[in-house]
C-alpha cells in the first residue's frame, strides 16, 4: 500500500490518489484560468462535489457529467443527484450525517456554510439550487481528510473534530465568497488538524486571501500547493 497522494487542480479543485490508487476528483473546475489537468491517462473512479457553483463543477456541472461518463461514482446531495439524473448520470444522492463508501474510500456528508446553486445556461442567466456540504474522507489506511468544501467559519466544526479527529484539512481561504484566512485559521484550531492545504484562493484578484497569512495564524502545518502541484500524506 503507497501513501495518500493528494493534488491542486487548480481554484477549488482537488484531485486525491489514494494509497490503493483509487481517484477521487473534487470540484473540478477544468474552465478555471489555474486549471491544471493531472498527467495521463486519467483514472475516474469517484466524483465528490460540494455544491453546485459553476466555479466548482462547470455551468450545468459539465465537469461532473464529464467525469462520471468516464467511469466514476458520483456522491453528492440528493437534490444535486436529482438535477444530475436529468442529465443521464445515475448519482448517489445522500444528506448530512449519511456516510457513503465508495471504491474503498469513506465519505461522510458533512455541514457548510454556504450557497449551493448550479448555473444554468439554457435559459439565461438562472440557476437550481441544490445544497452545500463538505467531505470527511477516510482513506483504506485509516487518514482522514475534512475537505471543508466553500464554507465560512461556523462552531460546529468541534464536532468534526470530536467525531473523526482528521489530520488534514482542506480549506477555503480567498475571501469574499469563503472566509479568509485569519478565520480559515479560526478553523483549524476549531478542528484540530496537524496539517492544512490552501484552496480557493488567487484564482481572481477578489480572492485576496494567501497562505502565507494563514501560516501566520496557525502553528498547523500549511502546505500551499501550486496549480498541478502533488503533495504526499
Amino acid at each position: 500500500m503507497s501513501t495518500l497522494r493528494i493534488t491542486r487542480l487548480g481554484h477549488g479543485g482537488v484531485l486525491y490518489r489514494s494509497p490503493n490508487d483509487k481517484w477521487l476528483w473534487v470540484d473540478r473546475w477544468s474552465g478555471a484560468p489555474t486549471y491544471v489537468p493531472p498527467p495521463e491517462p486519467w483514472q475516474v473512479d469517484v466524483v465528490a462535489p460540494t455544491h453546485g457553483h459553476f466555479d466548482h463543477v462547470g455551468d450545468d456541472a459539465t465537469d461532473v457529467v464529464e467525469l462520471a461518463n468516464a467511469g466514476g461514482t458520483v456522491v453528492c446531495s440528493h437534490e444535486m443527484s436529482l438535477y444530475l439524473g436529468e442529465k443521464g448520470v445515475e448519482a448517489v444522492g445522500m444528506n448530512k450525517g449519511g456516510t457513503f463508501e465508495a471504491a474503498g474510500i469513506g465519505l461522510t456528508m458533512v455541514h457548510a456554510e454556504h450557497s449551493g446553486a448550479v448555473t444554468l445556461t439554457g435559459g439565461g442567466p438562472t440557476s437550481r439550487e441544490v445544497g452545500c456540504w463538505g467531505w470527511v474522507l477516510e482513506f483504506e489506511d485509516g487518514t482522514r481528510v475534512y475537505h471543508t468544501g466553500d464554507t465560512d467559519l461556523f462552531g460546529d466544526m468541534a464536532l468534526v473534530r470530536d467525531r473523526w479527529a482528521p489530520s488534514i484539512a482542506v480549506l477555503p481561504i480567498g475571501g469574499h465568497f469563503t472566509m479568509g484566512p485569519a478565520d480559515a485559521a479560526r478553523a483549524v484550531a476549531v478542528i484540530g488538524a496537524q496539517t492544512v492545504i490552501p484552496v480557493h484562493y488567487a484564482t481572481f484578484p477578489i480572492l485576496a486571501g494567501t497562505p502565507a497569512e494563514l501560516q501566520a495564524g496557525t502553528r498547523a502545518k500549511v502546505v500551499a500547493l501550486e496549480p498541478g502541484e502533488t503533495w504526499e500524506a
